[in-house]
């Protein structure tokens, strides 16, 4: 069997799913192209998707809910200045997509020149991160079905504290493509799954939850006996832990964030801010900060969405741009946003990789995709063993970050009192609080564990979800404040 380059493969699948079926094809984006070149705009776009997405969940040990849905469509898209006009439909067709040309185009100034320049085709380099698999189609529904039985089998089997399971699977294949005025086509076929499992188990009339999972851009097989067990393991050790937690102290201390997941906090107290429309509109903490120390030496983050197989990366993101790795702090010093296409012109730079939409109603933004900070040199042991009075943060629920300020609140679902560097009891309640800039510049000591989290995390801005990972190694930040209930 003779095997396309991946570009290509993607093309065709996209092209056999969302133009063929419709009558449609390369003239038809070009004429409608066209139509919006018609008037003065710095750029316009097509994106069409397809979207396949299948869902259970088991609740006492039976299937609660099963769900399977198709999706498609496309969006037209003109941008002039810093203005957009934005248009989208579900019904792919040649009628729906001149209409929608003629619609956005307006945003610009009619051409002098009615006739537009045709553009070179060119199709837009990518990378090959993860197969064109389907993974609704990995495993048959009574194999998924059994596997959420797994799950409860197990989590009980752990502990007879253990009151109630609730396991969810998740499935979705995603294909994409963007037809740019340029000239530009580029496609991606993204897979992506989710396994999640939450227990509550009982103590004295107390009840607590544990939660766990995991997943990414790969099909359904990745779910092993031995990876279930794991996310089991976790979800019941923190409901377990959680039981014995005594209310959490407050004030000022020294707090150590684990490594892994509690990335959030830095994605959401640093990333969110380091995003190029913020900065350029200058709302951001980070604003006009280029060059400049904005963190403790030995910070380095990273956001890079060229990581194989993981849940925040991409071939190509939502406007045809091949995915990159982007440093955005080193060594304490800020290097750069990251950036869509429209901020990137605007603010004189180039495009990043991280033009991101939900779907083809949405216009694109820049957004984050897997957002970490690089490994330090100290045993994560020696950090924790270093604290004299403080908290020990393994896992965090959620949060909220002010962009401009750069103030955050972050509730932590595991996490453990320390003193004379002992961990002496799990607390609850624990809510850390701080500036995403100032915290940076806090950091003592980073660990040499860096660890990307299991891939669960979802990020949301301006009403639209995506796809993204986190990670971080085991960090040391002085002087946070701590809202405790004790």
């Amino acid at each position: 069997m003779i095997s396309r380059e991946p570009t290509i493969e993607r093309l065709a699948t996209a092209k056999s799913l969302l133009l063929t079926p419709f009558g449609l094809d390369e003239s038809h984006l070009t004429r409608a192209l066209n139509e919006i070149k018609a008037h003065k705009v710095d750029e316009a776009d097509l994106y069409f998707q397809y979207t396949r997405s299948e869902g259970w969940s088991l609740e006492e040990g039976i299937v609660k809910t099963g769900s399977f849905s198709i999706d498609q469509g496309v969006g037209v898209r003109a941008v002039s200045g810093e203005k957009t006009a934005f248009a989208y439909s579900d019904d792919i067709s040649e009628a729906s997509l001149l209409d929608a040309a003629r619609t956005v185009r307006t945003i610009g100034a009619a051409a002098q020149n009615r006739r537009a320049k045709t553009a070179t085709k060119k199709i837009a380099g990518g990378r090959k991160l993860y197969s064109g698999v389907d993974p609704i189609s990995t495993l048959d529904s009574t194999t998924k079905v059994e596997l959420l039985g797994k799950v409860e089998k197990l989590a009980r089997a752990k502990d007879p504290r253990v009151i109630q399971v609730m396991a969810g699977l998740a499935s979705e294949y995603d294909v994409v493509m963007v037809a740019r005025a340029d000239g530009t086509l580029a496609a991606d076929v993204r897979p992506l799954v989710r396994l999640s499992v939450t227990v509550i188990a009982e103590q004295k009339g107390r009840r607590e939850v544990g939660s766990s999972g995991g997943g990414g851009r790969f099909g359904l097989a990745y779910f092993s006996d031995a990876q279930i067990e794991q996310y089991v393991d976790q979800a019941v050790h923190a409901a377990l832990t959680n039981l014995e937690a005594r209310p959490a102290p407050a004030g000022e201390m020294t707090v150590v964030l684990g490594s892994g997941w509690p990335g959030i906090l830095l994605h959401e107290a640093i990333g969110h801010g380091l995003e190029g429309d913020f900065n350029r509109k200058g709302s951001s903490a980070f604003s006009g900060r280029i060059g400049e120390r904005v963190a403790a030496k030995g910070v380095t983050v990273l956001d890079d969405g060229t990581i194989a197989d993981r849940r925040g990366s991409l071939n190509v993101d939502d406007e045809g741009n091949a995915s990159q790795r982007n440093v955005l702090i080193e060594d304490g010093i800020l290097k750069g946003y990251i950036q869509d296409a429209m901020n990137a012109r605007l603010m004189g730079v180039a495009p990043t990789g991280n033009g991101r939409r939900e779907s083809y109603a949405h216009v694109p933004m820049p957004r984050m995709t897997n957002t970490y900070m690089l490994g330090g040199d100290k045993d994560p042991q020696e950090i924790v063993k270093s604290i004299k009075k403080g908290l020990y943060a393994t896992n965090f629920g959620g949060g909220q970050v002010d962009i401009t300020s750069g103030k955050f609140v972050f509730s932590a679902s595991e996490a453990y009192w320390v003193e004379n560097g002992k961990i002496l009891y799990p607390v609850k309640g624990a809510t850390i609080v701080g500036n995403g800039p100032d915290a940076l510049t806090r950091v003592t000591m980073i660990g040499n564990d860096m660890k990307l989290d299991s891939g669960v995390g979802t990020c949301g801005k301006e009403g639209q979800s995506v796809p993204v990972g986190v990670g971080q190694p085991t960090l040391r930040i002085d002087g946070l404040t701590v809202g405790g209930t004790a």
